[in-house]
């Protein structure tokens, strides 16, 4: 157990997910690594990209950052990406500078208004407090559908304006594409406001994880694997462990994957990401046999480690990856 002295008392960290975050005895928190934030701007000077921050929500207290690429026509209507950051559901955020770049360049090149939903983290807020936030976040979008029923609401003028609501995606990265297919299975069993319907769903390098190892992953220490290790502080209360069909959607008794909600998907993975790439291969086998009635692809980079492309977004290896998912949504 590592400790801190400190000047009336020994400060000890009493929880740990090694690289992500440290809790203390006080109850304080250390996130490690947190990429620093980046401000909203008017015409992003690479992409011409305007983006600005909105709450929401006021109870619980919910933000998001709007990327809006430039238009051709002040009444030009754009397909909507709501996005779910990464970091282990308990670090990162949507204004950290790497989510920032990437929203900027994928709203350049796909030409899509993007909501860039800010959740609650862990450990200070539990799952499942991330997933209601990201769904609260999406169903906040789409009450901009009717934009005569918004009294009730924040409305956005960005989206009441420019949304096409006829092509709603969602997209995530590492344990925001987790979030992505919890947010896609929900839409398939809960309808969403005006009608909407999820038309795309993209899930970059997803944080899924079971009891038992599969693939690549390690039969020794398994237990103490960083996803493994993680899902049990971020959701300690998770009824069924880290067999939660939250995270692990092949458990025995998960919903059936052929309820997703959504008409097609795209699923990255990289070929180095012993932590994750085989669960996501089976994981994408899984809905082709599901009987989901949606198209799914798979994209694999060889040689490549988790979110890469995130870090390095202007690397042949990711500019690839983006054209996928750009691609994607301008299908």
């Amino acid at each position: 157990m590592a400790s801190i002295e400190g000047t009336n008392s020994m400060k000890q960290i009493v929880l740990q997910i090694p690289t992500f975050l440290n809790v203390y005895n006080d109850g304080s928190t250390e996130r490690l690594g947190n990429m620093p934030r980046a401000p909203p701007c008017l015409n992003d000077p690479e992409t011409g990209v305007s983006s600005k921050d909105i709450v929401f929500s006021i109870n619980p207290l919910l933000s998001a950052r709007l990327y809006l690429p430039k238009l051709n026509a002040n009444d030009q209507k754009l397909p909507i990406l709501v996005y779910f950051h990464g970091g282990a559901f308990c670090r990162e955020s949507a204004f950290s500078e790497h989510h920032h770049e990437y929203c900027n360049i994928v709203a350049s090149q796909a030409n899509v208004l993007i909501v860039s939903v800010e959740h609650r983290k862990a450990p200070e807020h539990y799952l499942p407090a991330a997933y209601e936030d990201c769904w609260a976040g999406l169903k906040w979008a789409a009450t901009h559908a009717n934009a005569t029923q918004n009294s009730h609401i924040i409305s956005e003028p960005w989206l009441i304006d420019h949304g096409d609501f006829s092509k709603i995606f969602i997209g995530g990265d590492s344990s925001g594409g987790n979030i992505v297919h919890n947010v896609a299975m929900r839409a398939g069993v809960e309808p969403l406001p005006n009608g909407v319907k999820i038309i795309g769903a993209y899930m970059n390098h997803p944080y899924f994880c079971g009891s038992k190892p599969v693939g690549s992953e390690p039969i020794e220490g398994f237990e103490k694997s960083l996803p493994y290790m993680a899902w049990g502080i971020v959701y300690p209360d998770a009824p069924g462990g880290i067999d939660n069909p939250m995270v692990n959607p092949m458990a025995p008794g998960a919903p059936s994957l052929a309820t997703l909600g959504c008409s097609k998907m795209f699923i990255s993975v990289a070929g180095d990401d012993v932590s994750f790439r085989d669960r996501t291969v089976l994981y994408y086998e899984a809905v082709r046999a599901s009987g989901w009635k949606g198209q799914v692809q798979l994209f694999e980079e060889k040689g490549e480690q988790h979110v890469y492309y995130m870090f390095h977004p202007h690397t042949d290896k990711g500019k690839r990856l983006i054209k996928h998912v750009t691609d994607f949504l301008k299908q």
